[in-house]
This record gives C-alpha cells, sequence and structure tokens, in this order.
C-alpha cells in the first residue's frame, strides 16, 4: 500500500539580516517530502535547538561554515523520532539527534544521525547538556583552558547552555568560580542553583569594579562566550599565562559596523604578549569530534548524579522559532532554548 505524501513544515531564509534579524528574514513555507529511497529514513522532529551561532549562518561572509541560502531551510540541531525506515541500521520509533534544520520533517540517510540515550529525564538533552552546548564546555575548558585547582576562572553567559555547564565542570575540578550574567534573577540562579562562587550582572553600571572585587586574585582561565564590555572588564584581570578558550562573541554578532571610541587593540596585544596570554578559538565537532565518547563518559555520570544541573527554555511550536532565535541574540532566554515541535 502507497504511503501518504507527508507534509513538512518549514522556516526558511529568504533575506541576509542588516544588524539584528527581524521576523522578515524568515518564511514559514509547507511542501510535500517525496518517498523515501533505499537507505533512508523519515524523520519527525520532537525539539529543535536554537544556538547563537546560527546568526552567523545567516551572514554570507567567510566563516568556517557554508552560510544558508537564500531559500534553503534554517540549519540547526534536532531531536527527532523515525517515522518511516528503509534503512537496516534504524527502526520505526528510534529516536535521533542530527542537523536537520528548522522543520517538522526530514528525509536523512543516517549517516549523520546518533541515537539519544535511552533513560532521558526528556529527549532534549541531547540538544545541551548532553549535546553540542554541553561538549563545547568540557571539551573548551578542559582542553584549553587546562584548568588546575585553585585557579579563579570566569565564564560570559553563565546562565546559558555552555557557560552553566563550564562553571560547573569547574567547580568540580576545584576552581574558585565567577560568573557574568544579565540580570538578578539569573545571578541568583547560576550562585543558588549551579554553585558558582560569585555571579555578576553586567547590567550593572558598576559592573567592571564588581568583577574586580570578586575576582581578587586576578582571573586564569576566561571562558569567552560574549565578548563586548564584558571582555574589556576581563583583560585588565588577567594573570600571568592566563588561558582564554574562545567560544563565541554574541555581543558582537548582530553589530554591521566597527564599534565606536578609542583604538584597545594595542593595549590589548600588549597584555597577551606581557602576560603571555593563551587565546584559541575552535569550533567543537571540527577539533573535538572524536573525543565525544570521552565526553559522554565524562558528563552522562554527572548529570545523573546530580552533581551538572541544567536549566530548559522551552518554546512550544515550530512557527515561534525566529521570535525565539531573535529572543536569544537578545539574551531573553533563561537556560537552553529549545523548541518544542510535536510532542513525543
Amino acid at each position: 500500500m502507497t504511503q501518504e505524501p507527508t507534509l513538512n513544515q518549514r522556516i526558511v531564509l529568504v533575506s541576509r539580516p542588516q544588524g539584528a534579524p527581524v521576523p522578515e528574514n524568515f518564511r514559514l513555507e509547507r511542501v510535500t517530502l517525496p518517498d523515501l529511497a533505499d537507505g533512508q529514513v523519515l524523520l519527525k522532529t520532537l525539539f529543535l535547538s536554537l544556538d547563537p551561532y546560527m546568526r552567523g549562518r545567516m551572514s554570507d561572509a567567510p566563516s568556517y561554515a557554508a552560510p544558508v541560502e537564500i531559500g534553503e531551510v534554517m540549519t540547526g540541531g534536532a531531536v527527532s523520532r523515525i517515522e518511516q525506515s528503509r534503512n537496516p541500521k534504524f527502526s520505526v520509533g528510534d529516536v535521533v539527534v542530527g542537523s536537520t534544520g528548522w522543520q517538522s520533517h526530514s528525509i536523512s540517510d543516517g549517516r549523520n544521525l546518533i541515537p539519544v540515550p535511552k533513560g532521558l529525564a526528556s529527549p532534549s538533552m541531547a540538544l545541551g547538556v548532553l549535546g553540542m552546548p554541553g561538549m563545547t564546555a568540557y571539551m573548551g575548558l578542559t582542553d584549553i583552558g587546562q584548568p588546575n585547582a585553585g585557579e579563579t576562572l570566569v565564564v560570559a553567559a553563565a546562565s546559558g547552555a555552555v557557560g552553566s555547564v563550564v562553571g560547573q565542570v569547574a567547580k568540580l575540578k576545584g576552581l574558585r568560580v565567577v560568573g557574568v550574567a544579565g540580570g538578578a534573577d539569573k545571578c541568583r540562579y547560576v550562585v543558588d542553583e549551579l554553585g558558582f562562587d560569585a555571579c555578576i550582572d553586567h547590567k550593572s553600571a558598576s559592573f567592571a569594579d564588581d568583577l574586580a572585587l570578586a575576582c581578587f586574585k586576578g582571573v586564569d582561565i576566561y571562558f569567552e562566550n560574549v565578548g563586548g564590555k564584558v571582555f574589556d572588564a576581563v583583560v585588565p584581570l588577567l594573570n600571568p599565562k592566563a588561558r582564554i578558550p574562545l567560544c563565541g562573541l554574541i555581543a558582537s554578532y548582530n553589530a554591521h559596523e566597527a564599534p565606536g571610541g578609542p583604538d584597545r587593540l594595542p593595549a590589548l596585544q600588549r597584555t597577551l604578549l606581557t602576560k603571555r596570554v593563551r587565546v584559541q578559538g575552535f569550533i567543537v565537532f571540527d577539533d573535538y569530534g572524536d573525543r565525544q565518547p570521552e565526553f559522554l563518559s565524562a558528563m552522562v555520570p554527572w548529570v545523573r548524579d546530580g552533581k551538572i544541573k541544567f536549566r530548559e527554555d522551552v518554546v512550544d511550536g515550530l512557527e515561534q522559532a525566529p521570535e525565539a532565535f531573535i529572543g536569544l541574540l537578545e539574551g531573553r532566554n533563561f537556560g537552553k532554548l529549545v523548541v518544542r515541535v510535536a510532542q513525543d
């Protein structure tokens, strides 16, 4: 019997943002998917991950990955359930994670699909603490940060999907951890729930002074997710031989012109030289994809035992993805942002 055709809802990029993305940069479409060929599976999206890197993929400026083309589905990781299978490696009902984009259904040959571990409180954890953000935090901290007990770490966007894991892993390794977050509620959560030693509100008029007081022994590791004024406040506090894992620069993702004010580059270069600071950017799956088992072997027990806590910000409905993504870039989310596309 012939299968009923599958109607796919998808969000495509219709124009490149000039500055901050707006809803008009996106369009919701409905298309019919073709029948499966041998070796393929039909996926129904359960949860879609929204992450800051997607802003870079909306631009056609040179980067580490090709941009989303105009008219193409927005890129993104998702947890999906297999609805149909003509691939012997996958069965109907399997739950997998893969980069399937902003859409309700997709067809895959299975090569880039990873089974979601069974027994999770929610399969969406495979997009957060046990997925790309968690692995980014773990590998950036342990491999580039090279943490040592007794050192001081500062992490920007401390209540977010990456920053929250960075700080908790650092605490497990015996470091003093100072977070930076936007607003009193996020700062309270970082200290009271996640166990950081301090958290400084970057919206405060006395932010730089408050950060210096919290980092009374200087900064040995700065896990960079933000850039902008947070980076400016951290640089004078860096200790000799400090390490900076460079993960993201969300403060400048929507910028469309050079920042004003005096040229700070010479002072930064002098600091990096005289204090012998190491700054290293990284792209987690490009640089550490082969070490995913190492990450999971450490993180799964910590999560299971409650040593690593996490928070999700769940938005319902694929059609809400553009507005939720715009809010992510403005810091409106609280925790790992995911869109619940369908009930499991």
